[in-house]
């Protein structure tokens, strides 16, 4: 604090004034300037500007000087200078209370040096601590600024101390605080932040003290010779002072240098530091990540290996069971081979005894594989059909036909009686109402079939289709079902015939996943499975296609083109009255409804998309045959 206070006693020292320092601790500059103000009695005080724009005089509170300037008692003249001017002036409006507490008095060393005695004053710095000791004769600049305001402020007696003067300012004071106040630019000034540039107030070689401690310059009106001594030995004292001071600041300031560099150098390697533990912790998330792909790509191996060794074991159960279902089916075929004839034998002079060599008037019906009589072999009534000689694939389809039919029995299933080998012929059990396709289009006039006998027939059609289906050792497909290949007998008990399209597939079949494959489709166009024409792959849910538009042509007596489109949108238009027989008209609509969209559901182009036909069509169907028996019983029977 003692080296803040050196240019300002110079400066005072120059003027040839007496200086006190005082510190004043308060939280408010201008409150604690104000208080000291009235505590003392000053009736001068000036104080620098702050260095503020208007910018920064909007945001922030008021300044020092402005807060002085309101809160200064009336009879205190406040000045504000800036760079060496006063720019505002406030004068005091009145005298000093005369109940006043006077200004503390501080001696002055005995001097013939008088200063003009038409005023009293004294300048006082409330930031100054310490005090000055001792007469300073003032320089022959300060005489011509004390002369300049004489009879404001007068020169205080050696027994008496420094008062302020109860006079307000005038131009002559202003002269003087401006010409006094200003300190030398190489000794002090202030720069744009308002801060004091220590490097240059405290330059020792730009101190100009020369005049203290030349005893010639002095005025001839000079102290006594103990006054001089003792100014001597306090300059000598002050110069001592000040540079050791200079000398600390320079030490200081290459400290602070070495410390800001070193401050630097720590910075740099704390950010280093900081990059490489970074990067570290990057690389090491690296590792992780890498180490997590690694294990993810041992386990995925695993995995794959077990499925590998998985599949393995499928693919051997499986070559072993389709090795021991080959045999098994070798074993049948032999034994089918060398097995006695199940049929009887006719000789081809039998034959046309039988049909009147062929006559047409026994002709009852004509179909691919070539016409069908009526005759009567052995006192029974039978059915031969003889092959066409132009007919292409007809002998590969009579031993089919004949192999099939002689190594099964069932209900639904048409009866072989015996065979003409030589010629190609069959002789079939006789079937009095004909085929389904007669009974529909009620050709020949006869009547139309109940609805009860048409949900009969399909259950039967149903459930022969089944029998083929669950044949073994490998299931039988039909591959050409359709109403002409449907017989009724006298009591319209239905059973299948031509058979001599039907294939042995492998069991696998029954799996929707695997099918067998046919080089060449065979069947009726519009009954033939869509999928099972497009790619040849054969399985059992190929004859469902084939029922599920024979059903729908039991409900609509209509051809089967396009007959899928019609009744499906009828079902959604909820109009499927219209497209139900028109020759019955007893129908039972919500029965015929649910028979046609289960009929739909068996004609779907998808073969997944197709019911199962044990568990799902067979059931439904005997559910339609036994509401229809139930309806019958209720009901005079009718033929």
């Amino acid at each position: 604090m003692t080296q803040l206070f050196l240019p300002y006693r110079g400066f005072c020292a120059r003027k040839g004034m007496q200086m006190k320092e005082v510190v004043l601790e308060d939280v408010d500059i201008s409150k604690a300037l104000a208080d000291y103000i009235t505590t003392h009695h000053i009736h001068n005080i000036v104080v620098g500007a702050s260095n503020r724009n208007a910018l920064t005089r909007k945001f922030r509170n008021p300044d020092v000087p402005t807060c002085l300037m309101k809160s200064a008692p009336e009879y205190c003249a406040v000045y504000v200078i800036y760079k060496g001017k006063a720019i505002t002036v406030r004068a005091a409006k009145g005298p000093a209370p005369a109940n006043g507490i006077p200004p503390r008095q501080f001696p002055v060393p005995e001097s013939p040096h008088r200063l003009p005695d038409q005023g009293e004053g004294s300048v006082r710095n409330p930031f100054s601590k310490g005090s000055w000791r001792g007469h300073i004769p003032p320089s022959p600049r300060s005489d011509r600024s004390l002369e300049a305001f004489h009879g404001h402020i007068k020169t205080p007696s050696r027994d008496r101390p420094l008062s302020t003067a109860k006079t307000a300012p005038s131009d002559a004071l202003l002269e003087y605080l401006d010409s006094s106040v200003r300190p030398p630019r190489s000794s002090f000034s202030r720069d744009s932040s308002d801060e004091i540039d220590l490097t240059k107030s405290m330059d020792f070689q730009a101190m100009d003290f020369g005049h203290l401690t030349d005893p010639s310059s002095a005025s001839p009106e000079s102290p006594s010779s103990a006054g001089q001594r003792d100014i001597e030995a306090e300059m000598k004292r002050l110069r001592l002072e000040l540079k050791q001071t200079m000398e600390m600041y320079n030490t200081a300031c290459k400290e602070a240098t070495i410390a800001k560099q070193k401050a630097k150098e720590l910075q740099e390697e704390a950010r280093k530091f900081e990059e490489r533990k970074h990067a570290e912790e990057a690389a090491l998330a690296l590792v992780e990540m890498e180490k997590a792909k690694c294990r993810a790509a041992i386990e995925a191996a695993e995995a794959a290996q077990r499925i590998a060794e998985l599949e393995a074991q499928k693919r051997l159960k499986a070559e072993r069971k389709a090795k021991r279902e080959a045999e098994e089916k070798k074993r049948a075929l032999d034994a089918l081979a060398h097995s006695d004839v199940r049929y009887r034998k006719y000789s081809i002079e039998e034959i046309k005894a039988a049909t009147s060599y062929f006559t047409e008037s026994l002709k009852i019906g004509e179909g691919g594989y070539g016409p069908v009589y009526r005759a009567c072999l052995d006192h029974t009534p039978v059915a031969i059909k003889v092959l066409s000689p132009d007919a292409s694939q007809g002998r590969k389809q009579f031993q089919q036909e004949v192999e099939v039919l002689s190594c099964i029995r069932h209900p639904n299933m048409v009866l072989l009686l015996g065979a003409c080998p030589e010629y190609g012929c069959l002789v079939y059990e006789y079937m009095e109402n004909g085929s389904l396709e007669d009974r529909l289009f009620r050709r020949g006039g006869t009547a139309a079939m109940p609805w009860g006998v048409r949900f009969k027939i399909a259950a039967e059609v149903a459930t022969g289709l089944l029998f083929l289906h669950q044949t073994k050792p490998e299931p039988l497909v039909h591959r050409d079902l359709k109403p002409a290949n449907i017989l009724l007998d006298r009591n319209y008990v239905a059973k299948i015939s031509d058979v001599g399209l039907a294939r042995l597939v492998p069991a696998s079949v029954a799996d929707e996943v695997t099918q067998y494959r046919m080089t060449s489709t065979a069947g009726t166009f519009c009954y033939i499975d869509p999928e099972y024409q497009q790619t040849g792959m054969l399985g059992t849910k190929s004859d469902v296609y084939s029922l599920g538009i024979l059903l729908l042509q039991m409900v609509t007596a209509r051809s089967p083109m396009g007959l899928t489109h019609h009744v499906e949108r009828a079902v959604e238009e909820g109009k499927i009255e219209e497209v139900l027989d028109p020759a019955l008209q007893d129908w039972p609509a919500q029965e015929a409804l649910d028979f046609a969209r289960l009929a739909l559901r068996c004609a779907e182009l998808r073969r997944r998309d197709r019911p199962d036909l044990a568990s799902v069509v067979l059931p439904e169907l005997n559910r339609f045959r036994n509401l229809a028996l139930a309806h019958d019983a209720a009901l005079p029977s009718c033929r």
